[in-house]
């Protein structure tokens, strides 16, 4: 079975993800550690994987995969460079929760490593790193060109297994299977932003998803085929899983280092 590769992101749980990707684009890795620089003798202590909270992006960065879970980092860090990403934040219910909760014990027997994803969402870029005095340009622009955009329905209810693009971490997510064409128009109009500032476009051919779950390393093996099967039957067996996975999605959301920025949809 063909699988979608996905691109991680520079720093924070919400970037340590992501696109379903097909086509090429640098593949960063999860967050670099916090504080201020190790002194000699005195090591920095590990961030734990996958909580929220970004650097400062002035501050300098270790590049010692060790202190981060095990995830590379696909660009360098920069001094005044902001790791930024544009997508729909997907609001939790506790139904949602306790149906997450089901498929991660059962994926667990499978891969022991999985450990929940701290917030959920469905990307409209890639993580594309911004310099500090471009980030209100590209507020504006993208303001601009969401102010039209309505509201719209999405169905995320097929399960799918993912590997970032360096094959160092693997998710579990939740394809959508309608709402693709509004899905599409709205990257086109991000996709027109980023342009604008010469930066990388979001993929060709996506599949979009919330991811649910990830671990270090290429473990989709494991996860797919049988386990895959048994996860979609929780889903499809889940009471009120129609319900559940048909999200309304009623604002943009674009993370630039540790600032968040909210557009909403008509």
């Amino acid at each position: 079975a063909m699988r979608a590769a996905l691109v991680g992101y520079s720093s924070s749980e919400e970037e340590e993800e992501e696109e379903g990707q097909r086509q090429g684009g640098s593949t960063q890795g999860g967050p670099p550690a916090r504080g201020p620089p190790a002194s000699a003798g005195r090591p920095r202590l590990p961030i734990p994987a996958g909580l929220p909270g970004d650097p400062d992006p002035e501050e300098a960065v270790s590049d010692d995969s060790s202190l981060h879970g095990g995830r590379v980092r696909g660009f360098p860090h920069e001094r005044g460079s902001w790791a930024t990403h544009v997508y729909l934040p997907y609001s939790v219910q506790e139904e949602f929760l306790e149906l997450l909760e089901l498929l991660l014990s059962h994926a667990r027997t499978y891969v022991s490593s999985l450990a929940a994803m701290e917030e959920f969402h469905l990307s409209l870029s890639q993580c594309v790193v911004l310099r500090y005095h471009w980030i209100d340009p590209v507020v504006r622009s993208l303001k601009e060109r969401l102010a039209s955009f309505h509201r719209f329905f999405c169905v995320a209810d097929q399960v799918k297994v993912y590997t970032n693009q360096n094959k160092t971490r693997t998710f579990i997510g939740l394809e959508v299977s309608a709402g693709h064409f509004q899905l599409l128009e709205l990257v086109s109009e991000v996709d027109r932003v980023l342009e604008e500032f010469d930066l990388p476009t979001f993929y060709k051919d996506p599949s979009f998803h919330i991811s649910l779950a990830w671990c270090v390393g290429d473990l989709s093996g494991r996860l797919e085929g049988q386990c895959l099967r048994e996860l979609q039957d929780i889903v499809d067996g889940f009471e009120d899983s129609a319900l559940l996975l048909r999200v309304q999605w009623e604002q943009v959301r674009c993370k630039s280092g540790n600032k968040y920025f909210s557009f909403p949809l008509r």
